[in-house]
């Protein structure tokens, strides 16, 4: 049994990891912390979690935070890194599902998210949270940076693609969409039903901030610099992430299907469609499932994948706690074994 503090807990995320641990066989929750809840009880601002726990939100303090084995950062850009330091020196584990330690130029960092890195000597000791990708070093990780969700999805379609060699690296294509509980929990315009409902519109075209971490995760698979053009939307639904994926492909090939199917046959979490099938975000919403289908349409030049995940799910807590259960040495499915909602 480990203990486990929640740091940032009133928000989408941090209520989603909530969910999940609170049935969690290995884990007793020590600390939920909110500044702006601090003395309100957990299922007061969320009665679904009536009668599973009783905790009482506090302001997040070092000393008593210490005293847990992982403590999650559900918290705004710029939060963890002001904490992560003295946490690791207690020995604690620290799984940031911000961006603070995502990307490794600490300067691409700072231009991205507008202010200057507090701890940029701890980002080369962040490992990234892909499981897919990362599991033996996520293994022997002390901090770990989960991936975006839009990064989770775009690149788990493009992996065994660009792993292969088998489309032109120079220029790769995302058009995502994404539910509203991707911008968070705050109050704002854009995101009101009557502002966003019955509404389908692009944003952040000039260039999002997931931007520099796909491209940083895609390069380092195919071990060379790649082009991307990524352009997020906004659709009227709460929760998904769907990933319209193009690339152009690069000599004679077979079997993509194959390719998609031998590089995932071991992965829990990715379910690779039969050939000829479409993702829906419904499939996987509330699941740690990421479903990806794979098109060659008119067998043409152009190779379609489509990728789709639970924004809050494997896109944030549910990877998040993934990564927990290897740092852990728990069986990885720990707490994750959830079917997807239908309808």
């Amino acid at each position: 049994m480990i203990r486990v503090g929640i740091v940032g807990g009133t928000g989408y995320t941090g209520v989603e990891l909530l969910r999940i641990l609170i049935l969690h066989p290995n884990v007793e929750i020590h600390q939920v912390t909110s500044r702006s809840d601090t003395g309100l009880r957990i299922d007061a601002l969320y009665p679904s979690l009536r009668g599973l726990c009783d905790i009482v939100f506090s302001l997040p303090d070092v000393e008593t935070l210490s005293e847990c084995d992982v403590v999650f950062f559900a918290t705004p850009n710029g939060t963890a890194m002001l904490m992560a330091e003295q946490l690791l020196k207690h020995n604690v584990k620290v799984i940031d599902l911000s961006a603070d330690f995502r990307i490794k130029d600490h300067n691409e960092w700072s231009k991205w998210y507008g202010m200057d890195h507090a701890c940029p000597s701890l980002i080369n000791d962040a490992v990234y949270g892909l499981p897919e990708v990362n599991r033996q070093a996520i293994k022997d990780a002390n901090l770990l940076a989960c991936p975006g969700c839009y990064p989770t999805a775009v690149q788990l379609g493009f992996l065994p693609l660009i792993e292969n060699k088998l489309i032109d690296f120079s220029n790769l294509i995302a058009d995502v969409k994404s539910g509203v509980s991707g911008a968070g929990r705050k109050a704002q315009v854009s995101t009101l039903m009557s502002e966003s409902g019955e509404s389908f519109k692009a944003y952040a075209v000039a260039g999002h901030r997931h931007m520099p971490e796909i491209i940083q995760g895609l390069a380092i698979a195919a071990k060379q610099n790649i082009g991307l053009t990524f352009v997020p939307h906004l659709i009227p639904m709460i929760r998904g992430i769907h990933a319209t994926l193009y690339g152009q492909i690069s000599g004679n090939i077979t079997n993509i299907q194959e390719q998609f199917e031998q590089r995932y046959k071991n992965e829990l979490f990715v379910d690779v469609l039969a050939e000829g099938e479409c993702p829906d975000t419904r499939n996987v919403r509330g699941s740690n499932k990421c479903q990806i289908a794979i098109h060659q349409p008119q067998g043409g030049n152009t190779l379609v994948v489509l990728s789709v995940i639970d924004n809050l799910v494997k896109g944030a807590a549910g990877q998040a706690v993934q990564n927990m259960n290897i740092m852990f040495g728990f069986e990885e499915s720990q707490g994750l074994s959830t079917v997807a909602l239908y309808p």
